[in-house]
């Protein structure tokens, strides 16, 4: 066995002095033998004065009884405060020497202890300490007196009357503990240790509490002082004392069976080392005889712990007591030690007392509960460790999946693991963690800072550092902890992607690394920052007052603040789901300051056109340089910090103001959202143009378009020069044009001028008027009328591009007019009780907001739809009709929950079902948002599925409503004539730049003419279980021939309900590689897919690693440099797809202070990519499920960019913040009717009502559905299967203890943990729960009602945590009151879903105290389903998926939900449309080279 040995001397020093009291010797002698004992541990300067004595009495100055009184007075002064030496090798802890052996060794041996048995000169021992640790790569020991050493004269004291009371005779629960008599030397060490800075706890006093009046303060009952237990508490055991023949500990070390020993007088004093024994059979006790734990801080705090036991020689590996040697009250025990694991699973344990090592075996039965614990501890340690270390991106619920799935090893007293073991043991667990990572290389991401471990920190209120500040090291495993292989491998690029990310950024990065110099390294309050330099690590040598270079500017590894990197790592989380809506920015544009310049001016040749009192031109002079109208010309800025504006010159001419240009603008790329990122000599084209004098310009630069070539679908990946042109200062390039309000890259517009003005033409200002004209209604075709005097009646009018005529369905915002009916509309009343017993109901008290995450109380009304009656102008006095306001008047349609029936009524009915009414209403036309389609079911020629599967915007109505009578009737005869087959079935969308007349055009033809799109052949990346492909399936945009996931169950879902794809379920680096090097097939043999084969790609990179909010430093910038967003984008680099989406988090836009956006729109723009960025929340496109996405679209040149999709469903405004601040600019996505929607939202209810029953862990895959579906949703989700059969309808199967809570969770909307009462509860499992106590007053909520404290751990009163306060098997758990105060009082854990809510984002594995802990379904006590969660997603019933329960809860999570990809779908498959359109009228090929002309017009 490898082990290390704790040297404590104390004990032994007392027994050889009673020795020397009881063997009736002279002072002579007895003072000889007390000198051999302590000299070399006496002061120099006292060894001195004895030398001299010494020489003193050999010399006869002295006589040998004044030698013997001189020398006994020094003693009596020096021992009581002389300081000790260090006991061990090394400061005591949690030791590990596998880890800093090197820097040790030296040290440890000179600081190893002088044995007091060598001053005798015969067969003195050594401490082991300094030799084996080298020798114990696994071995850790927690000893007393942590810090500081004892005093001699406290090794001196009786043998078993130690230090009684608990630390510094701390007072528990305001009661001072009574002290024992004891020597006045005790009672000086206990003032000496009171001050000691490593005890930061002083005794408490007794307070009185001040505060307002309560009825009687409730106290906590009373605590052991020695164990901290509670003395009422049923668990609380006593020992049952020891066996008649049980010998004491000096007489059974020489009890021949152990055969160590002869019973001479010397003992154990001739062997060089502490013996060592196993023992089975023991209890540990305090000396009350309570039962109790040793690993819970009360060694280190020296409280006196015994055991009783059965000890076995060293060799004797069985633990049955036969051979043995009953044994009582050993000890006090000094310290407690782990050496590893005996071959991997079992941990063994030690004892050292000062006379021997005693190595645990089997506890006694009644110990076996306690020592479970223990073990349980460091094996979860063990677990976690290896967990993490495989898998750093893990999340809590991850964790708590690999431990509830383990399988405890056999022979330890406990059959699983449960959530509340981890949190039971969360502090020893990151202890551990925190020494794995100070053994760790220091560029290595520390495990501390995973997502996981932050959680359970937070979660569970870790103290970090404390463990290190005391100088302690970990359980190290001495089994190898191997990488997971499986990870990705390097990054696979093309050459243009790796210079863009490398060599071109390479400047910045060291930039930002040489400017973070003032970064914050430490919180300066936790006790590793307090602690001092080690001066012994490799930081500490290069540090200059320890004679290094001080080059590498590291902080000391035993001071890297704990606290500090998980803040760091806490700071780049996500933000909050819950944000406040964010008004949508008017579109602000910076005027020009610019600067004028002394310039000669002379027009060359005549004016080529007179308009007015302008004189138009064709060329100018400026300082002898010509230009001519199309030149590009540099403009100076009033601020020399700002480059050069540039601009093209789009006409010349002479009036009043003297000689002017028309410039319209270029903006360089700097100023676009690629920011710094962007190539420095490339310009957009934006819509901003000017009149002004010609003496601003500076001079004449050249500005190229760049054109994609004739083939460049086949270039990709063949482009090895990043620099477009060459820098001379006056050359510059532009491939696009931007929109400065959506960040949005399109290839320039086809604008061109006629003959008449080619010399004052200007495509900005033509844009701009077009889209002014958009803005304002038009109407047209007059109508002959008879009676209608004071209004002019029309058949049609133009708005936002769109053509309106009477007839037509139309969108209104709710406001534009109310109903007939006033509903019974859900009233927002507050939840919380008033009257609650405080008692019963301890934590409700926390329920302070009446905001419920997850309502849809917040949630507005769809849009009014309406049917135009009359399309009028109101006549002015002459009879003209006063075009500049145009009026609609229209029949309003009601939604079944505008009527009398109110919301109920709509759950049963289609979404996009109406009633028809004759009630009118007057609205203007400005009001309306857009065009839809209202048809009376019993008119189509379809049926209403097929009719409403045609698109958004297709309503149907089969009744009327009368509100007066509140009943439905037959729809009257003109609210049927009024159809018009055909008409208006497209999207019903402003979008269009094309001109009226055009527009017109194109609307009569919508459906007659619509040319079938053929489906994109697509390669799904980092596919998951396929919900990307799925809804781009149901959009009918696609057709997903291959997909790439490396995660088995995922890729096998996808094979399933994809069977025609090649699903490769390796690295998709490993692919490109292949591909690029001209492989056609993988080492299986399935074909690769090659150049120009991929015409949509579309996947969704994982980014961990370099995810976080603040700047690039080289190591993060490396990890990026080689994650899979780069691949991702080598993988567009070289197939060149005719489409691209990348789908992330929310938060992929904010990264690294947007850089990592930044960087991808680049290598886009590089490509010649059109491109643009969105976060879009699925919420609004029909799932019940807030879940906020960022989206990144490209489309090929020669395609249309397409916009991103108009919301569908009205959703809560709180999850809607959908816009993105780059470098203080905020961006909005294209959407035109912000937060609302065309169809009411979808709820909980919606999604998951007609499900039948199941308990908690059921497990059938496949069950009856037991009845019809109940909404519109459910109609769809379901499908059209001929026999239906509910799959994965199963749930996991949580603990009894997580059980019994959610039992005792209520059915109201917003219950939670705050909701449970503080009961003793049977578990199914036969068990009972704990009451929670409250023992400490809370300094942030004071005392309940009823006057009980309401703190749970010393922490609630300001101090640092103390460990005895933990609690465990509570309903209430423990660790929620603990850390509430700082995290929101943890809302919404053990949260139940609201019928009427939705979903937080559907994660990976539901956890009742996970990220999103509102995981409990409505009314069944459990959480929610497989198949529930696959809904809220939005998969169809009939969607597939594989591998166990945890697996698919795993591809559910992190799929897209298909609804809003077939948003998305639909969006691209109408740029497909108008592309093949504008195709069909102009007759061009498919992929010209585009807009060689713009170079002249532009």
């Amino acid at each position: 066995y490898t082990r290390t040995v704790v040297f404590t001397l104390r004990s032994y020093f007392v027994y050889r002095l009673q020795k020397l009291d009881e063997d009736g010797s002279s002072d002579e002698h007895h003072v000889k033998e007390k000198l051999k004992l302590v000299q070399d541990f006496l002061h120099v300067d006292a060894q001195d004065q004895l030398t001299s004595l010494e020489e003193k009495m050999k010399s006869s100055e002295i006589s040998m009884e004044v030698y013997i009184s001189k020398v006994k007075a020094l003693l009596g002064k020096e021992l009581p405060l002389e300081n000790g030496v260090e006991q061990n090798g090394r400061a005591n802890g949690f030791s590990n020497g596998s880890h800093d052996d090197e820097t040790m060794g030296v040290q440890e041996e000179e600081e190893a202890v002088k044995s007091p048995t060598a001053a005798k000169g015969k067969g003195g021992r050594r401490s082991k300490s300094n030799s084996d640790t080298k020798k114990s790569p696994a071995s850790s020991r927690v000893t007393r007196n942590s810090g500081k050493q004892p005093t001699i004269m406290s090794m001196f004291s009786r043998v078993q009357k130690r230090k009684s009371e608990d630390l510094n005779g701390e007072a528990v629960n305001g009661v001072s503990d009574v002290k024992n008599e004891d020597d006045i030397e005790e009672s000086r060490e206990e003032k000496r240790l009171k001050v000691e800075p490593d005890e930061k706890a002083a005794p408490e006093e007794i307070k009185t509490e001040v505060s307002k009046p309560v009825p009687d303060a409730k106290t906590p009952p009373p605590k052991c002082p020695d164990c901290r237990q509670y003395l009422d508490d049923s668990d609380l055991k006593f020992f049952q004392g020891d066996p008649d023949n049980a010998l004491d500990e000096p007489e059974m070390l020489t009890d021949e069976r152990l055969s160590l020993f002869d019973s001479n007088e010397d003992g154990f004093e001739s062997y060089e080392e502490l013996p060592q024994h196993k023992i089975t059979n023991f209890s540990v006790y305090d000396k009350r005889g309570h039962l109790c734990p040793f690993d819970a801080g009360l060694i280190e705090k020296n409280v006196e712990l015994y055991f009783s036991c059965v000890v076995k020689p060293i060799y004797d590996d069985n633990p049955c007591l036969d051979g043995g040697v009953p044994a009582k009250k050993l000890g006090p025990i000094n310290a407690w030690w782990i050496t590893g694991f005996d071959g991997g699973e079992k941990a063994l344990i030690g004892f050292t007392t000062a006379f021997a090592d005693y190595i645990l075996m089997h506890p006694s039965e009644e110990y076996a509960p306690i020592f479970a614990l223990m073990q349980e501890k460091i094996y979860m340690s063990k677990i976690v460790v290896e967990f993490l270390q495989k898998n750093p991106d893990a999340t809590y619920e991850d964790l708590l999946n690999k431990i509830e799935t383990t399988v405890p090893p056999a022979g330890l007293n406990f059959n699983c693991f449960t959530e509340d073991t981890l949190l039971r043991h969360a502090q020893f667990v990151v202890e551990q963690v925190e020494s794995y990572d100070e053994a760790g290389d220091s560029d290595e991401q520390p495990i501390i800072v995973t997502p996981c471990m932050r959680d359970l920190i937070k979660l569970a209120g870790v103290t970090l550092g404390k463990r290190r500040a005391a100088r302690r090291q970990a359980i190290r495993h001495p089994t190898k902890i191997e990488k997971d292989s499986k990870g990705p491998t390097k990054a696979t690029t093309t050459t243009l992607v790796y210079q863009i990310f490398d060599t071109f950024f390479s400047d910045q990065i060291e930039q930002n690394d040489k400017d973070g110099g003032a970064k914050r390294q430490r919180c300066g309050v936790c006790e590793v920052c307090q602690s001092p330099d080690c001066g012994k690590c490799v930081a500490c040598k290069d540090m200059i007052k320890f004679g290094g270079s001080g080059k590498s500017k590291q902080a000391c590894k035993q001071r890297r603040c704990p606290n500090l990197a998980v803040k760091e790592a806490e700071d780049d989380e996500t933000i909050e789901e819950e944000d406040v809506p964010v008004e949508k920015s008017k579109k602000v544009s910076h005027a020009k300051r610019k600067k004028q310049t002394q310039c000669k001016l002379s027009w060359i040749g005549e004016p080529i056109q007179t308009e007015g009192k302008k004189q138009y031109y064709k060329k100018v002079s400026v300082n002898d340089e010509v230009l001519e109208v199309g030149d590009c010309v540099s403009v100076s800025s009033e601020d020399p910090s700002i480059p050069l504006y540039l601009a093209r010159i789009a006409s010349l001419w002479e009036d009043n103001n003297g000689k002017m240009f028309h410039a319209h603008w270029f903006l360089r790329g700097i100023h676009t959202v690629l920011g710094e990122s962007s190539d420095p000599l490339e310009l957009v084209i934006v819509d901003e143009c000017e009149d002004m004098l010609l003496n601003y310009v500076q001079g004449k630069v050249d500005v190229m378009y760049k054109a994609p070539s004739n083939n460049w679908f086949m270039e990709g990946g063949m482009d090895v020069e990043i620099k477009v042109i060459e820098d001379d200062g006056k050359s510059f390039f532009y491939q696009f044009w931007y929109d400065t309000e959506f960040a949005r890259f399109e290839t320039p517009p086809k604008t061109s001028p006629t003959d008449e003005n080619m010399f004052k033409f200007c495509g900005s200002c033509v844009r701009t008027k077009e889209r002014e004209e958009q803005e304002v209604p038009r109407v047209s075709e007059p109508l002959d009328q008879k009676d209608e005097d004071n209004k002019a009646l029309y058949a049609s009018a133009f708005f936002k591009g769109k053509q309106f005529k009477v007839g037509d369905g139309v969108y209104l915002p709710p406001e534009a007019f109310n109903f007939g009916v006033k509903p019974a509309s859900p009233q927002k009343r507050s939840h919380r009780k008033e009257d609650v017993d405080e008692d019963l109901y301890p934590e409700y008290y926390r329920k302070s907001s009446d905001y419920i995450k997850g309502s849809n109380l917040d949630a507005p009304e769809p849009f009014r739809v309406a049917r135009i009656k009359e399309i009028f102008c109101h006549r002015r006095s002459n009879n003209k009709p006063d075009n500049s306001e145009v009026k609609l008047r229209l029949y309003k349609f009601y939604r079944p929950e505008n009527t009398h029936k109110g919301v109920k009524a709509s759950y049963h009915t289609d979404i996009n079902q109406l009633y028809w009414s004759d009630e009118e209403v007057t609205v203007s036309m400005t009001e309306v948002l857009g065009r839809c389609q209202v048809e009376y079911a019993e008119d189509l020629n379809e049926s209403i599925q097929e009719y409403s599967s045609g698109g958004p915007d297709r309503f149907y109505f089969l009744e009327a409503y009368n509100a007066k009578s509140k009943s439905f009737e037959d729809p009257p005869n003109h609210a049927r004539s009024a159809v018009h087959k055909g008409k208006g079935k497209g999207k019903g969308k402003g979008k269009g730049k094309g001109k009226v007349a055009a527009q017109e055009t194109q609307d009569s033809n919508v459906d007659q003419q619509a040319p079938k799109v053929a489906k994109y052949r697509t390669l799904d990346v980092f596919s998951g279980c396929g919900g990307l492909s799925e809804g781009f399936h149901q959009a009918g945009i696609s057709e997903t021939l291959w997909a790439i996931e490396m995660w088995e169950p995922a890729a096998q879902a996808f094979r399933l309900n994809n069977p025609g794809t090649t699903v490769f379920t390796e690295d998709c680096n490993v692919l490109l590689k292949l591909v690029m090097s001209g492989e056609k097939t993988n080492s299986l043999g399935q074909k690769l897919p090659q150049k120009g084969d991929v015409e949509m790609l579309c996947g969704g990179p994982p980014c961990q690693g370099f995810s976080g909010m603040n700047r690039f430093n080289s190591r993060t910038y490396s990890k990026f440099k080689n994650s899979l967003v780069v691949s991702y984008l080598s993988y567009c680099d070289y197939y060149r797809p005719k489409f691209f989406l990348l789908e992330n988090v929310r938060n992929f836009v904010s990264f690294k202070k947007s850089m990592v956006l930044k960087l991808t729109l680049r290598c886009l723009v590089r490509m010649g990519y059109q491109c643009t960025f969105g976060v879009l929340q699925a919420g609004q496109y029909g799932v019940a499920q807030t879940r906020r996405r960022a989206i990144i679209l490209a489309a090929a040149p020669g395609e249309k960019l397409p916009h991103y999709p108009e919301p569908l469903h009205v959703f809560a405004p709180r999850a809607c913040s959908l816009s993105v601040v780059v470098d203080e600019r905020k961006y909005v996505s294209n959407v035109t009717r912000g937060n609302g929607g065309i169809y009411r939202t979808i709820t909980v209810r919606d999604t998951m009502s007609d499900l039948p029953e199941i308990r908690n862990g059921a497990a059938a895959l496949e069950i009856s559905y037991n009845g019809e579906p109940q909404s519109w949703f459910q109609r769809q989700i379901r499908g059209t299967q001929y026999q239906p059969i509910l799959k994965d309808h199963i749930c996991k199967d949580m603990s009894a203890l997580v059980e019994g809570r959610m039992r005792h969770i209520p059915l109201a909307p917003g219950s939670d943990w705050r909701d449970l009462p503080n009961l003793e509860v049977r578990l199914k499992d036969g068990t009972m729960t704990k009451k929670l106590r409250y023992t400490h007053s809370d300094k942030k909520n004071g005392r309940s009602s009823t006057g009980s404290l309401r703190g749970v751990c010393t922490c609630a009163e300001g101090k640092p945590c103390d460990p005895a306060d933990r609690q465990f098997n509570t309903l209430i758990p423990w660790c929620l009151p603990h850390t509430g105060n700082r995290h929101n009082h943890w809302a919404g854990l053990y949260g139940r879903l609201e019928w009427d809510g939705f979903f937080s984002t559907t994660v990976t594995n539901p956890e009742p105290m996970g990220k999103q802990g509102r995981v409990l379904h409505p009314e069944q006590h459990r959480v929610v389903s497989v198949r529930e969660c696959a809904r809220s997603q939005g998969f169809p019933d009939t969607y597939r998926l594989f591998g166990n329960i945890l697996d698919k809860h795993r591809q559910v999570g992190n799929a897209v939900p298909p609804p809003l990809s077939r948003a998305i779908g639909l969006e691209i498959k109408q740029c497909v449309l108008e592309r093949m359109k504008e195709e069909q009228t102009s007759g061009n090929f498919i992929y010209p080279n585009l807009l060689v002309q713009i170079i002249d017009v532009e």
